[in-house]
C-alpha cells in the first residue's frame, strides 16, 4: 500500500470511528432521558412491573408454564410500620437521611470484591436496590454499576423518600415469583401486608438478600438467626417522613 492511499483511508477511519462514537453516545443519552421521564411519571402513576419482574415473568412461562407471577400494589399507609423499620435495620440504616449512597459500603464493597478476584458485594442501599429493579439485569458488573449509580441519584432527586420506600416495598423481590410486600405477607403467613407481626416482618426483611434460596430454605439456622438480630433492631428504624 502506497504512502498516498494511507493517507486517505486515515481519514475515512477516523470519520468512521467518530460515526460510531457519536452513534452509541446518542443511544446513551437517549437511554438515560428515558429512564428520567419514566422516574418523573412515578411521582403520579405507579409502577405496573419492573425489569426483574418482566425477567421472572419470561423465565416461569418457560421453565414453570403453571407458576404465575404473584404481585399486588398496596398503598404505603396498608404496608405494616413493622415490616418498613425491619426493612430499614436490615437493608439500609440511614436511608430516612442518606442521599442514595453509603460511600463506605461501596469502598468496603470494593476491597471484599479486589480480595475476591469477582463481584460478590455492591453495598447497596434501598435506592441503590431500587434503581437495580426496576432497568436493570441481574448481572453483576462494574458497567452496570455505573448506571445503577446514575439511576440512583434519579430517584433522589425527583422522588422524595417515603415514595422510594413505598415503589421499593411494592416491587422488591420476596421469593420464586413472589414480589411486593402484600404478595410476600400472602406468601409465606397467608396474610396481609398491614398485618406482618414485628417476627413476620423481620424475617422477611431477612430474607431479601437471597429471595429464591430463603424461598426454598425457610428452615436455614441462620435465617433464623439473623431474624433475631433483626427483630431487637427494627425499634430504632427511622422512618422517612412525607415533606
Amino acid at each position: 500500500m502506497t504512502a498516498t492511499r494511507r493517507k486517505h483511508r486515515q481519514p475515512a477511519l477516523m470519520r468512521w470511528i467518530l460515526y460510531v462514537g457519536a452513534v452509541l453516545a446518542s443511544a446513551w443519552l437517549a437511554t438515560q432521558a428515558y429512564y428520567f421521564a419514566q422516574i418523573g411519571v412515578w411521582n403520579y402513576v405507579n409502577p405496573s412491573s419492573t425489569a426483574f419482574m418482566r425477567s421472572d415473568a419470561w423465565r416461569l412461562a418457560a421453565d414453570h408454564p403453571g407458576l404465575a407471577l404473584q404481585h399486588t400494589w398496596v398503598p404505603y399507609e396498608q404496608i405494616s410500620r413493622n415490616l418498613k423499620r425491619a426493612i430499614i435495620a436490615s437493608e439500609d440504616a440511614n436511608f430516612a437521611s442518606n442521599n442514595g449512597y453509603e460511600t463506605d459500603a461501596i469502598l468496603s464493597a470494593w476491597e471484599k470484591n479486589k480480595t475476591r478476584g469477582k463481584i460478590v458485594a455492591g453495598g447497596s442501599t434501598i435506592t441503590q436496590q431500587l434503581a437495580r429493579n426496576l432497568f436493570l439485569s441481574r448481572e453483576k458488573s462494574y458497567i452496570r454499576k455505573g448506571q445503577e449509580l446514575i439511576i440512583t441519584w434519579m430517584l433522589e432527586t425527583l422522588l422524595d423518600k417515603e415514595r422510594i420506600f413505598e415503589i421499593y416495598l411494592n416491587s422488591v423481590e420476596w421469593g420464586n415469583g413472589v414480589y411486593g410486600a402484600q404478595a410476600a405477607a400472602r406468601y409465606y403467613y397467608k396474610s396481609s401486608a398491614a398485618q406482618l407481626s414485628g417476627w413476620q416482618a423481620a424475617r422477611l426483611a431477612v430474607i431479601l438478600p437471597r429471595p429464591k434460596y430463603f424461598d426454598a430454605n425457610r428452615n436455614s439456622p441462620w435465617l433464623a438467626s439473623r431474624t433475631r438480630v433483626i427483630a431487637r433492631r427494627m425499634g430504632a428504624a427511622e422512618l422517612p417522613q412525607s415533606p
